[in-house]
């Protein structure tokens, strides 16, 4: 049996990225912090920590902090059960795509109560890796599973439209959005491993040309990006159908929308901690997503 305060030092550093912070977050001394990995090692009998800048759990210790979440989530049920217990608002980790975030997620959060939300902000191609690494409960992913452990609800497609200012359409795709053209034109992509524009591209094309590109990690900077003409982007139909509508962005191609199907994946061990959230993202995704077939 571990020590729940030593558990909690080692999920502390492991999201935190070092002793200092960890012991802010804690409210003990770094020595106090320091005392409590050490013990837990030797009660391991194994490394739990790479020591570094950040500090990175060990495949052990990323075991042992999934345990000390499992822990809590298990003690609130427990407390929700026994009259008179105060258990306190919980923390969930929960990975979201950022374009889910800034056009449907946080009303879903704003409509549940008595939680509180520490958010992983990654693609939706790669969310899933968090939660089978345990370190999140739940997950807004592309992919559906199946996931060890985890259970799926499809909640729809995010529907995305190629966009453009109207000038940089006038320069860079007088005769349309044609292989040759989007081959030279800059983009917008998100992250290294964003394949959206590629994909949006090859279905339009039936090619997959490289082409020059901005990287730019933000939401509403693809949409401020596209209105100012820095280039062209897949995005997200709710942040910019208004802009479309008033001619301040073209949809390059209106009939070839490309729609991400997404997935609300979690841990069954969080399942009841997370049903009101789970009824609030599906309330809100209905409202926004185009329904899965």
């Amino acid at each position: 049996m571990f020590d729940p305060a030593q558990l909690a030092a080692l999920a502390a550093i492991h999201r935190r990225g070092s002793f200092e912070a960890a012991a802010a977050d804690l409210h003990v001394t770094p020595s106090a912090i320091s005392q409590r990995i050490k013990a837990l090692e030797e009660a391991a009998g194994t490394l739990l920590l790479t020591r570094g800048q950040p500090c990175t759990a060990t495949q052990a210790g990323l075991r042992l902090v999934r345990h000390h979440d499992e822990i809590a989530l298990l003690t609130r049920q427990l407390a929700e059960d026994l009259p008179g217990l105060a258990p306190g608002p919980a923390t969930l980790r929960i990975a979201v795509n950022a374009d889910s975030l800034a056009t449907w997620v946080i009303p879903a959060l704003a409509a549940t109560e008595d939680l509180l939300f520490h958010l992983v902000i990654d693609d939706q191609e790669v969310s899933q890796h968090w939660l089978k690494r345990g370190e999140v409960v739940a997950a807004i992913t592309a992919h559906p599973g199946p996931l060890q452990g985890c259970d799926t609800i499809p909640l729809g497609s995010l529907r995305y439209r190629a966009t453009a200012s109207p000038g940089f359409r006038a320069r860079w795709f007088p005769e349309g959005p044609t292989a040759e053209a989007l081959a030279h034109a800059p983009a917008l992509v998100y992250s290294p491993g964003d394949p959206l524009q590629h994909r949006w591209v090859h279905r339009l094309t039936g090619r997959t040309p490289a082409f020059p590109a901005h990287m730019l990690a933000s939401s509403q900077g693809f949409v401020d990006a596209a209105l100012a003409g820095l280039g062209w982007a897949m995005n997200p139909e709710p942040l910019v159908a208004r802009h479309i509508a008033e001619g301040r962005l073209i949809d390059l191609a209106p009939d070839s929308p490309l729609d991400v199907a997404l997935h609300w994946q979690f841990t069954r061990l969080a399942a009841p901690t997370l049903a009101p959230l789970t009824r609030a993202i599906s309330t809100e995704a209905a409202r926004t997503l185009v329904p899965p077939p």
